[in-house]
């Protein structure tokens, strides 16, 4: 079955269908990971997104489902150079998500550095595309969208009940990866709303701000959650808790042209000098000017990477030390966190 992806700005690119059928609407994206397609595609924070791939071949090594990094697909469609395999294909189709290979990835992806991430359509089978262009353009832009509500859990749950320190995550649209880490370390994990009362939360030993999709600065009551929160637990925020972190102490987000995703970003720490190479996937960013409190600096454009709040018992990073999927150079930024909330406990 023919398809095709087209741009808000009249852009077509055509293809293949290798999924469901259908018309998928959302924001055109790319990622520059080369493995990790399914965890991609089951990552809540792509929730409302077009996902391109950069890798040639997608699909390579199949699928399995302790890969997901959800219950279900979060993506709206996949667009890919060479979608190989059947195992991946036909659970993309099973998924019900909207695919298309054969396309100009590499194309694609420069118009998208030069004019921006744009909301876009992947269509499978006929469609008139004057039509499909309405529909793109009918569309609400990313920035200023709250989506956080649209992925997260509806009640609290426990992930793990065993443990020297007892950690809640606020789920904005928290990946598996981050949970599984946690409990591996030695925690125990509860898994919140994104509304959770900060009073029930303060009395953890420590709550992790979870990464989520959208723009951070709609999310008002969570962020005066967060500034009632502060001082009285450690805090750790990644991606988008990361930039709500920033948000309640007094810091600004804006929207980056074409984001950060992928699993080869590096990043220096600004206390040591030293480079780590992580997994990002966020379109919003911290503004950088001046924020004293920042402890990673993005070499690609110089971006806060991270804060840090002594006197709050708190910090941030914009990557994903959980890497899934990714480079471990971030893993002791989890480990640490649930280390120094036990002996804080044990004190």
């Amino acid at each position: 079955m023919s398809g095709f992806l087209a741009l808000e700005d009249g852009t077509v690119f055509c293809g293949q269908s290798v999924g469901a059928a259908g018309v998928a609407l959302g924001e055109a994206v790319f990622t520059t990971a080369m493995t990790g397609y399914q965890e991609v595609v089951t990552d809540p924070s792509f929730a409302e997104q077009i996902v391109c791939f950069t890798a040639p071949m997608v699909g390579n090594y199949g699928v399995a489902r302790w890969r997901s990094e959800s219950v279900c697909t979060h993506a709206r469609a996949v667009v890919m150079r060479e979608a190989r395999g059947p195992d991946w294909t036909d659970w993309l189709r099973d998924s019900g998500l909207v695919a298309l290979s054969g396309i100009d990835t590499r194309s694609l992806v420069l118009h998208l550095r030069q004019a921006g991430a744009m909301r876009a359509a992947a269509v499978s089978g006929e469609a008139s595309l004057d039509a499909v262009l309405d529909q793109v353009r009918a569309q609400p832009s990313m920035a200023g969208r709250s989506l956080a509500a649209e992925v997260s859990t509806r009640e609290p749950y426990v992930f793990s009940d065993a443990g020297a320190a007892h950690i809640a995550v606020v789920d904005y649209g928290c990946k598996l990866s981050i949970l599984n880490r946690l409990a591996w370390k030695g925690a125990a994990v509860t898994v919140y709303p994104h509304d959770a009362d900060a009073d029930e939360l303060a009395g953890y030993d420590g709550v992790l701000l979870s990464n989520g999709p959208g723009d951070p600065e709609p999310l008002g009551d969570q962020v005066k959650r967060i500034e009632a929160l502060l001082g009285r637990t450690s805090v750790l925020g990644i991606c988008l808790g990361h930039q709500l972190l920033a948000l309640a102490t007094g810091h600004r987000t804006f929207k980056l042209p074409f984001g950060h995703r992928g699993a080869n970003h590096p990043v220096v720490e600004r206390a040591t000098g030293r480079v780590l190479v992580t997994s990002q996937n966020h379109g919003f960013a911290v503004a950088p000017s001046d924020v004293r409190e920042a402890t990673y600096v993005s070499l690609y454009d110089g971006t806060v990477e991270g804060l840090d709040f002594p006197s709050l018992g708190a910090r941030s990073v914009q990557f994903h030390p959980e890497a899934g999927p990714g480079p471990h150079d971030a893993w002791r930024i989890l480990d640490d966190f649930v280390q120094e909330v036990g002996l804080a406990k044990a004190a």
